[in-house]
């Protein structure tokens, strides 16, 4: 039993230490830790705007608990995954930091997935559960 009470705890420690887990919603959109304020969503195919925005909502709210009216940042646009080396993903901040420091343009919402693009959790979870419309 002594040995196996420190084995626990450090252990324990490591367990806590660690960066955020991988994340995954039941479409198989995949969200993980690139670092401590960044992480990246990484979609199945080649991912759609909903895809993107709705993993970066649902993990700053599950994993990182972010509040509804947090602004959610693209850090960088569509590239390579850094995680898991697949062709399409795109990384998102919620440090307005870290945040690529672009000059607004008056008049248009940016909504996309380029470096500087933002919008708040709320809106962001907004694009789950999108489905396509049929003619």
């Amino acid at each position: 039993m002594k040995r196996i009470l420190p084995t626990m705890c450090c252990a324990m420690m490591l367990q806590l230490a660690a960066p955020a887990q991988a994340f995954t919603l039941p479409n198989g959109v995949q969200v993980k830790a690139v670092d401590d304020l960044v992480f990246e969503v990484v979609p199945r195919s080649s991912g759609t705007l909903d895809d993107f925005w709705c993993g970066a909502s649902e993990y700053a709210r599950r994993v990182l608990g972010a509040g509804w009216r947090d602004t959610i940042y693209v850090y960088r646009g569509r590239g390579i995954s850094e995680t898991t080396g697949k062709r399409s993903a795109v990384q998102f901040t919620l440090s307005r930091e870290k945040a690529p420091d672009l000059p607004p343009e008056r008049g248009v919402i940016k909504l996309g997935l380029k470096a500087g693009d933002s919008m708040s959790v709320q809106m962001a979870r907004g694009h789950c559960n999108q489905r396509a419309v049929r003619p």
